[in-house]
């Protein structure tokens, strides 16, 4: 029998996939389904291509039998409360945009998931993202992005740490989404054409001033004033968890003009209000730091940086300037730096760092 790798299947057509795959390579392959924020309507299930919600379990216990694997639930809804939930209300309480999947990932997905199934005697756990691991001549354990540059996740995985990423599996990384549900057609998986799922899995509605509204009892930064750089009042915003940089629409002021959000200060409750042209900047600081692909960074080096998950990702200079803290230098602007969200840089398509951009 094979090493023992436990497959968090999300009930969709990758982790499926993924799970086949291993136990073609000849894994003793577990199925592990995660219970993490479970409560939703039926609407919600179906809208949402059944992405960590109910309709997982189902589709993920009906493939396990299909592969003739043992499945499993397991419930990590306390964990992803605490360490995605609850920080992604806090952060746009602060004025931040946060990545829950960042979150998601480094603290339920592997920090909780690996030491359950390294608790059971499992060697690995692997999932289905479009990313691939390798170990690097340094010697360190690296992310590098997928065979397709349309459905490469590596931006939302650079948190995991050495420990982490020694013990996964990434299998579906080789492969175009195309070839990957092919392979589920060729098998007769069910979910060979289930829909992705879409952004945030615990807020199907899209609408997260409403979800921080009912996480806090109401409890949200009241109305305040939309204003320039230099304080001239502009109008009055709906609370600033409405709001994050770059933004165009529902901003409802009359200007005459497209304006955009530049920047979001929550000591005062002020959005504040600029042209196109003030939503671009050559800087950055981010900090808790990762590293992955490199050690340290004892000198300025150059690394193509991407500021947000769809970002193609820019040539920048990056340098420590604290303990835990860089500056990142862009070679040409880039657009609406975000406080929150994730600066995560590159050297020869492996993640060589990354950390969260500072307001």
């Amino acid at each position: 029998m094979g090493k023992k790798v436990v497959v968090g299947m999300s009930g969709g057509v990758d982790s499926s996939v993924a799970a086949y795959l291993l136990k073609k390579q000849g894994y003793d392959v577990i199925g592990v389904t995660m219970q993490i924020w479970q409560d939703e309507e039926q609407a919600a299930i179906e809208e949402n291509g059944g992405c960590c919600g109910l309709s997982a379990v189902d589709d993920a216990k009906r493939v396990a039998m299909q592969l003739e694997i043992p499945h499993y639930v397991m419930n990590f809804k306390k964990e992803f409360k605490e360490n995605v939930m609850d920080y992604f209300v806090d952060e746009y309480l602060h004025g931040r945009t946060p990545n829950p999947c960042i979150a998601c990932n480094r603290y339920v997905k592997w920090e909780s998931l690996l030491q359950r199934s390294l608790s059971i005697g499992a060697d690995y756990i692997a999932t289905g993202h479009y990313a691939r691991i390798n170990r690097l001549p340094n010697g360190r354990y690296a992310i590098k992005t997928s065979a397709t540059a349309a459905k490469d996740q590596t931006y939302a995985l650079f948190n995991l740490t050495q420990e982490q990423l020694s013990h996964t599996l990434m299998p579906v990384g080789e492969y175009t989404k195309e070839e990957i549900r092919k392979i589920a057609e060729d098998i007769g998986i069910t979910v060979a054409h289930k829909p992705d799922s879409q952004e945030i899995c615990f807020i199907p509605d899209h609408d997260y001033a409403a979800f921080i509204e009912r996480e806090t009892n109401g409890n949200v930064p009241p109305c305040g004033n939309f204003v320039t750089a230099d304080g001239t009042v502009l109008g009055t915003h709906k609370g600033i968890t409405h709001y994050t940089i770059g933004q165009r629409k529902g901003l409802n002021l009359a200007m005459g003009h497209p304006v955009f959000v530049t920047q979001i200060r929550p000591d005062t409750n002020e959005v504040v209000i600029g042209e196109n042209e003030d939503v671009f900047t050559k800087e950055l600081f981010c900090d808790h730091l990762n590293f992955m692909g490199i050690e340290d960074l004892k000198e300025k080096r150059r690394l193509l940086g991407k500021i947000r998950y769809s970002h193609k990702g820019a040539m920048a200079w990056v340098e420590r300037i604290e303990e835990d803290l860089v500056r990142c230098t862009f070679e040409e602007p880039v657009r609406a730096v975000t406080p929150g969200q994730a600066a995560v840089f590159y050297e020869n398509d492996y993640v060589a760092m990354g950390g969260i951009i500072r307001g």
